[in-house]
């Protein structure tokens, strides 16, 4: 049978001990740098983007790699990189004031474009998503108390920082975590970022584009290193949220939670991946995976609860059609593959 009737398959009938099970298929893309970006297209298709300026393109389905950096970026850090094909994508560098910056690229990565460059000192980009190919935002953690929203409607190619009137107000210590570049999330007119450090792990929404948001507590523990990571949304009612402390990777107790209705309320999972996890992904209408630097998890009940499936390290998951993608630290990359 093939692997995307197998997922269908487990989907469909839930996890048991005669549903199939999926392991990593590790790429060599030739580099060492920590690819925490990861922007899979199809399954041919796909760009990662990491630590030393690296950015690498496939459009072979992972049998070789080509790096495409933009130049003069080798001090950087990307954390986050959102592709619509083979030729165009958006790429995100973290850090205070001028490390946080935004490039943009429409020939495959042949020559980039800076189309924006913070100047806040108090600014710090950590994510990037696009609600469609041409609205995008960019979220930087709070600046005089709020969360801060960069805007563009032209693709990426231009930016703006948004009003915060309509931002609720951010938790003393609240932060969001550039780990995955799943901080920050979207389906068409919805999205959705997560926090931790503070008090309380939230998870903050709109509905109207970016320009209002409201907060819900994720039920997730909150600390200086530890709150939710990850977030996932099949579609506008149906999410996911993985985290915990990335100080204590082996142990993160009640660290996934799901949500039913667009992230106004959250539940915790019955069973979690018991350990730190900073990506996930859903796979289908029920299918979902978490990974980290300790392993990868899944669950076949919408995140309800997780089974792990594999101990490599792992910083980010996603999934386009009936293909995954993961990619980490050592320029680990690997596609999802299933076996019986």
């Amino acid at each position: 049978m093939a692997a995307v009737g197998l997922v269908t398959l487990a989907a469909a009938s839930g996890f048991t001990s005669a549903a199939p099970m999926p392991s990593w298929r590790l790429s060599d893309t030739g580099v060492t740098a920590r690819l925490r970006g990861l922007a899979p297209v199809s399954d041919k298709v796909a760009w990662v983007a990491g630590s030393a300026g690296t950015i690498l393109r496939t459009v072979d389905g992972a049998r070789s790699w080509q790096r495409v950096d933009p130049p003069g970026t080798a001090d950087l850090q990307f954390r986050d990189i959102e592709a619509f094909d083979a030729e165009h994508a958006v790429a995100l560098t973290i850090g205070e004031g001028e490390q946080s910056r935004l490039y943009a690229t429409a020939d495959g990565g042949r020559s980039w474009k800076e189309t924006f460059r913070n100047t806040d000192p108090a600014a710090f980009y950590d994510c990037v998503t696009f609600l469609d190919r041409r609205h995008g935002l960019a979220l930087s953690d709070p600046v005089d108390g709020r969360f801060r929203i960069l805007a563009t409607s032209d693709g990426g190619r231009s930016w703006a920082v948004q009003p915060s009137g309509r931002m609720p107000a951010a938790l003393s210590g609240e932060f969001a975590f550039a780990a995955s570049g799943t901080c920050l999330v979207s389906t068409p007119g919805h999205a959705w970022f997560a926090t931790g450090g503070g008090e309380r792990a939230r998870v903050f929404s709109t509905s109207d584009g970016g320009r209002s948001w409201r907060v819900a507590d994720s039920g997730i523990p909150s600390g200086p290193s530890a709150g939710v990571y990850s977030l996932a949304f099949r579609d506008p009612r149906h999410g996911i949220a993985v985290g915990g402390d990335y100080a204590t990777p082996e142990s993160a107790p009640a660290a996934a939670a799901t949500t039913r209705d667009g992230g106004r309320t959250w539940s915790p999972a019955r069973t979690e991946p018991g350990e730190y996890r900073s990506g996930a992904a859903w796979l289908g209408r029920s299918t979902a995976l978490a990974v980290g630097p300790t392993g990868s998890d899944i669950s076949f009940d919408g995140g309800r609860t997780w089974t792990e499936f594999d101990a490599g390290s792992f910083d980010a998951v996603l999934c386009t059609g009936a293909t995954c993608w993961a990619s980490g630290e050592q320029g680990r990359v690997a596609t999802l593959s299933w076996r019986r």
